[in-house]
């Protein structure tokens, strides 16, 4: 990855990893996608190679992000799926002619076809994320309990009660936080 961009925070469930991509949306937003050439990168990462993208691709791609993350954001807490969001997944499940292919080594990968590769792509992810919406996987879609993150994630976890949507960055900073603030209280009270 470039240094000059933040990194990926990837995770095991594609359409939920996508939303990802525009993290800390209640406070300092961090976006990850924020030139072409880096959703080239991020569909790379993510087995979904592409040879180029377009602006336009691009805002087609974070208009997908968006809707995908208001209706998981909706089913998550048990809400109304916003119409406009199941409408753009719709559109870009429908646009996109991707096909699973089995590797030799019994994997599936993705055959993008050669005339619409973004949209293939992003039809993928609008599947993936239809998939999981639909409860058609096993696990539960949850909201990271840090209050400046606020993502949806898919929890696969046995018990179904993660908190965080990423341990190794919204789980730790809570608890960092936690810690300095006992810390500054034990401190306090031994003066």
């Amino acid at each position: 990855m470039r240094a000059d961009f933040p990194d990926f925070r990837l995770g095991k469930v594609l359409a939920t990893s996508f939303t990802g991509t525009l993290s800390e949306r209640h406070g300092d937003a961090v976006e990850r996608i924020p030139t072409p050439h880096r959703l080239v990168d991020w569909l790379a990462v993510n087995g979904l190679t592409v040879d180029s993208c377009t602006p336009a691709q691009l805002d087609l791609a974070r208009e997908l992000r968006e809707s995908i993350h208001a209706a998981a954001t909706a089913a998550a807490i048990q809400d109304a799926l916003p119409a406009s969001a199941v409408q753009v997944i719709n559109d870009r499940s429908i646009q996109g002619r991707a096909a699973p292919i089995l590797t030799p080594e019994g994997e599936r990968r993705w055959r993008l076809s050669s005339a619409s590769r973004v949209e293939d792509a992003l039809g993928v992810i609008a599947a993936d994320a239809i998939s999981i919406i639909a409860g058609e996987r096993d696990g539960k879609l949850a909201l990271c309990a840090s209050p400046t993150c606020r993502a949806a994630f898919f929890d696969t976890s046995q018990s179904r009660t993660r908190k965080w949507c990423d341990m190794n960055t919204c789980g730790n900073r809570q608890k960092k936080a936690r810690f300095n603030a006992n810390h500054r209280k034990g401190t306090r009270s031994a003066e």
